[in-house]
């Protein structure tokens, strides 16, 4: 599993346990694969902040970061390496997907679920759809 993307260590367990790996072999394996470097939140952690950075709020990393079982520490440690900017990141989300502000109410609402499903708040999204960014020139 670990040849083909990162793992945090407990996603591995869930996994493994999954398999019918029993609790005190599937913790000793871990531990080992730990001890080898094949194994790492910090690394997992940061993995997922370089893949999601530009097109998820931090909030919302963190929030990834810990349902996958990673630890604060880690967390606070991969979002500090990569300083990510929300009001720079909810812009360039923004004209990537939609580029031009909304025509009417049901396309503000769809625009709004979608920026807000990425964990960007809602006063934000409400200021940036009120005066939209001039378009970029090329």
């Amino acid at each position: 599993m670990l040849a083909r993307r990162e793992y945090s260590r407990a996603e591995l367990r869930d996994r493994l346990l999954a398999a019918g790996a029993g609790r005190e072999e599937c913790e000793s394996v871990l531990d080992e694969l730990a001890a080898l470097g094949f194994l790492s939140d910090a690394r997992f952690a940061q993995a997922v902040v370089r893949q999601k950075q530009g097109g998820y709020s931090r909030r919302a990393i963190a929030g990834t970061l810990k349902q996958k079982g990673v630890g604060a520490e880690a967390t606070e440690a991969a979002l500090a390496d990569h300083p990510i900017d929300d009001a720079a990141a909810l812009v360039a989300l923004w004209r990537r997907r939609f580029g031009r502000a909304p025509a009417d109410e049901r396309e503000k609402a769809r625009q709004v679920r979608f920026l807000q499903s990425r964990g960007f708040g809602l006063s934000s999204i409400l200021r940036l759809l009120r005066e939209p960014p001039p378009a970029e020139e090329e």
